[in-house]
């Protein structure tokens, strides 16, 4: 039998149970996959809690990295013994194995080991598309990045110096903004105890940023609007601390003609070959040394609440996995 995190009802990290399971066999265009390792994302508490609704009972996780054990009628673009990675996939990675559907699977290139594309293939996917799909940025721009020691917040770091843009990062902690300079934020601000729009303006030459990167939501939402440019960009990608309040147009007008997107990393990921040539991009800086990716937290699964608790007391940095 399989072990698999599962929860019966909504609500804090205690309802996530280890159960065994009956896996089974893949059918028409599904896999069997054996995980090395699974990712550990925020996005996981939103399942939990309800805020994102599931069926009940219900497993946990979307993101892991394993080999393929068998393939069902109508595969072909992975066999038996592959390493694979995946995100997005429906509901269930937080387990020693599980049969789903081949469409999610990326194959995994020999230099990237499983437990590190468990920690980056949604982290990893989402700074792809931040950085190279969301808006146009030129080299000496400056962006805005909310939880700059985070796992998302770390690959676009680095990924901005890539691209030659100044990066100023939000952190809570001493510890963090250390980690965060380490990889690549020129400019560090204390968003709990410094006016952060006030900092960027100085740190502008009172022009603001021309994008900001929020995945903080409700506690940073007003200053992350008043820290952009004349027509700038704010792209609410998470809800960290909650959902972002309702929006009205004529606060967008005067905060000088800014735009508001709120994107989801399926609607860029939804087209396969979109999809590779994030991916590519993404394993080809982590192959070659030009974006580290930290797995600074490491869980048996059997963990999987205190790992829960840990996420959302803010005590992680970087990227974190479950070992199963």
């Amino acid at each position: 039998m399989a072990k698999a995190i599962r929860f019966h009802e909504t609500g804090g990290p205690d309802v996530l149970r280890l159960e065994a399971v009956e896996v089974g066999e893949p059918g028409p265009g599904e896999v069997r996959v054996r995980h090395e390792a699974v990712g550990l994302n925020f996005a996981d508490t939103y399942f939990r809690t309800g805020l994102y609704p599931a069926p009940l009972p219900a497993g946990m996780g979307v993101e892991g990295a394993g080999v393929v054990e068998a393939v069902g009628a109508g595969v072909t673009h992975v066999a038996p013994g592959d390493r694979v990675t995946y995100t997005g996939s429906p509901l269930g990675a937080y387990s020693t194995e599980r049969v789903m559907p081949a469409d999610s699977l990326i194959p995994l290139p020999a230099a990237i080991s499983c437990e590190t594309a468990a920690g980056m293939t949604m982290r990893g996917l989402t700074s792809a598309y931040l950085m190279r799909r969301i808006a146009p940025l030129a080299a000496g721009d400056t962006i805005l990045v909310h939880a700059a020691a985070g796992g998302v917040g770390l690959i676009v770091a680095q990924w901005a110096k890539l691209l030659g843009l100044t990066v100023i990062g939000t952190v809570s902690t001493e510890e963090k903004a250390e980690l965060a300079r380490a990889h690549g934020v020129d400019h560090v601000v204390f968003y709990r105890r410094e006016n952060l729009a006030e900092r960027v303006r100085e740190l502008t030459d009172g022009a603001g940023v021309p994008v900001a990167f929020d995945s903080v939501g409700k506690d940073t939402f007003a200053a992350s609007l008043a820290s952009l440019r004349r027509r700038g960009l704010l792209v609410c990608f998470g809800t960290a601390s909650g959902p972002v309040p309702p929006i009205d147009a004529m606060l967008l007008a005067r905060a000088g003609s800014v735009f508001v997107t709120r994107p989801a990393l399926a609607d860029y990921i939804a087209d396969p070959a979109e999809r590779a040539e994030l991916a590519g991009e993404l394993f080809g800086h982590v192959a070659a040394g030009r974006i580290a990716i930290g797995i600074n937290q490491r869980y048996a699964l059997a963990d999987a609440v205190r790992a829960h608790q840990d996420l959302e007391s803010g005590r992680t940095t970087g990227s974190s996995v479950l070992i199963p």
